[in-house]
């Protein structure tokens, strides 16, 4: 860093040199307006903004980290799989739908959107999956970590008469992206609201 600042995950400084300053914000970033928001839509996200010169690491849990470049465009990413981003780099809420209610996250996600770069956590080394007119793609909702591009989703339901009678593949909700852009997953998969219907 030379002067700028990154707005992190609170408590995720791991090391740095040079000289930093660490400030808790409050809202996520967002002010009062964003901490409300946050409060109703239950997308808690505690953040910290580190500015100085120097080097600083952020970690979290052992969590694997990528780093996604924005020029302009939004990043849709779990709060919980957030783990910092450039200071010039807007972060608020968005609704999901029974996307998020299918995770157990609540109906709302985290977008960060502007030019710059963010910092995201996967369980496991995350895989960039491409999204295209041709080829939309189905993701298990506890292994969705974010999204980007002109992408359309849609919750699907696998639940059937047999998965009721217990003789289902077990994978009961997916969601479904269409259009054009990266879907981000991992090679894990979070417990889930529907997961084993």
């Amino acid at each position: 860093m030379t002067g700028d600042t990154v707005n992190a995950k609170n408590g995720s400084m791991v090391a740095y040199d040079g000289r930093m300053t660490f400030k808790k914000l409050s809202g996520g970033g967002e002010g009062l307006r964003g901490m409300v928001t946050r409060r109703l839509t239950g997308e808690q996200m505690t953040v910290m903004e580190v500015k100085g010169e120097g080097t600083c690491w952020f970690a979290d849990r052992a969590s694997e980290i990528s780093v996604v470049r924005l020029t302009g465009d939004t990043l849709y990413v779990e709060s919980s799989n957030l783990l910092c981003t450039d200071g010039g780099l807007r972060t608020g809420t968005t609704f999901t739908g029974l996307r998020g209610a299918s995770q157990g996250n609540g109906l709302f996600t985290t977008t960060v959107e502007g030019t710059g770069q963010a910092a995201i956590m996967s369980d496991g080394p995350a895989v960039v999956l491409r999204v295209t007119p041709q080829y939309p793609l189905s993701v298990d909702p506890g292994a969705y970590i974010a999204h980007q591009g002109s992408l359309r989703q849609d919750f699907q339901s696998g639940v059937t008469f047999r998965t009721f009678l217990g003789e289902g593949g077990g994978e009961a909700f997916q969601i479904r992206f269409e259009g054009d852009g990266l879907v981000y997953v991992q090679p894990s998969e979070r417990n889930t609201v529907g997961g084993d219907v």
